[in-house]
């Protein structure tokens, strides 16, 4: 889902809070959402899948873009909030995790998921399935949190993936992995999908007015996400 979801009751209850913090917040509005959205490129007549849609802040944006996007999300909150913020989209309750039988293969040309993955047990599968439903010469654009970060702010091994579970600020609860970055792109690799960029973002400029602090650190230290553009293999 759009912007680091919990599981799926917990989302549930800070749903609005969050929408409402991620809007015009640091981390999304002034880092990963610029990123993501300069990955995906021109979206102009082209169809968007935006998997794990959050509150559609992106969707909302695809859209003013002119995409046309279809989005998902296993909290029927999000899907109420991005259905009124993105009301030219189409939009359904349906969990990352599981197989998204409403699509046929081959039926979107670009395809979203922002801060989502880490949060899915099968993650290979997930992404299959994102890759699936890409048509030809279609690309996914994906953003993760930082391994290297995670394990500077958790310890133990860097190199063993792991669930965690742990209270974010306000008291939003997450549960998600940890896994090494050989091990990110090797689920991608058996995913069917080939790394066409790799990119660790840094803040916009006008995020320094938000986070003075924050900006500086994410401006030399890897504490944040990585953005990935994959084309499925073989195309």
């Amino acid at each position: 889902m759009d912007d680091s979801p919990g599981d799926t009751h917990d989302y549930e209850k800070f749903a609005d809070e969050f929408a409402a913090e991620a809007e015009n917040g640091f981390y999304n509005a002034r880092y990963d959402r610029p990123a993501c959205l300069a990955l995906l490129g021109d979206v102009a007549g082209r169809q968007v899948l935006d998997a794990a849609c959050g509150p559609g802040l992106y969707a909302a944006e695809l859209i003013r873009r002119g995409g046309q996007v279809i989005g998902f999300d296993s909290s029927p909150r999000m899907v109420a909030l991005a259905r009124t913020r993105a009301s030219a989209g189409e939009f359904r309750v349906h969990d990352l995790g599981q197989p998204i039988v409403w699509l046929p293969d081959a039926s979107v040309d670009l395809a979203l998921c922002a801060l989502a993955m880490e949060h899915v047990d099968e993650r290979v599968s997930a992404l299959r399935e994102l890759c699936r439903v890409l048509r030809p010469g279609g690309a996914l654009v994906l953003s993760w949190q930082h391994p290297v970060g995670n394990w500077l702010r958790h310890g133990g091994s860097y190199f063993e993936t792991r669930p965690i579970t742990e209270t974010w600020r306000k008291g939003w609860r997450v549960r998600y992995w940890l896994a090494p970055l050989e091990t990110i792109c090797e689920e991608i690799y058996q995913a069917g999908f080939l790394i066409e960029r790799l990119t660790e973002p840094r803040p916009v400029p006008e995020a320094a007015a938000l986070d003075p602090v924050g900006y500086e650190r994410l401006s030399r230290e890897p504490r944040g996400f990585l953005a990935f553009r994959l084309r499925p293999a073989g195309v």
